[in-house]
């Protein structure tokens, strides 16, 4: 599906979420209190977000649910527990800097 890969690529940072998912609001506060302006797309608020849904869990492996799925760069992170995996080994910050993501 197009629609997916086009919007991941649309920023530096993109993260597709549900507006009920504590775990997307998790990801996509760490990323807000880092100073990332990222593109967030509540799927659950997208006439087209089902079909966004099952793309994103195909390109997870079937993982479900597939929210949130982080993309930096216009690659797939992955969701949660990859994206604090990687805050916590000190590898986000780097990969935010070198999408343009963050100047600090």
């Amino acid at each position: 599906m197009d629609r997916v890969s086009n919007l991941a690529s649309e920023r530096a940072v993109v993260v597709f979420t549900k507006s009920n998912c504590s775990m997307c609001h998790a990801v996509t506060s760490l990323l807000s209190d880092m100073g990332v302006n990222a593109a967030v797309h509540e799927l659950d608020r997208d006439p087209r977000g089902r079909e966004m849904e099952k793309e994103l869990a195909r390109m997870l492996g079937g993982r479900v649910p597939a929210v949130p799925a982080l993309f930096i760069g216009g690659d797939l992170v992955g969701g949660t527990n990859r994206v604090m995996a990687l805050h916590l080994a000190g590898e986000l910050v780097p990969m935010l800097k070198s999408a343009g993501a963050l100047w600090l």
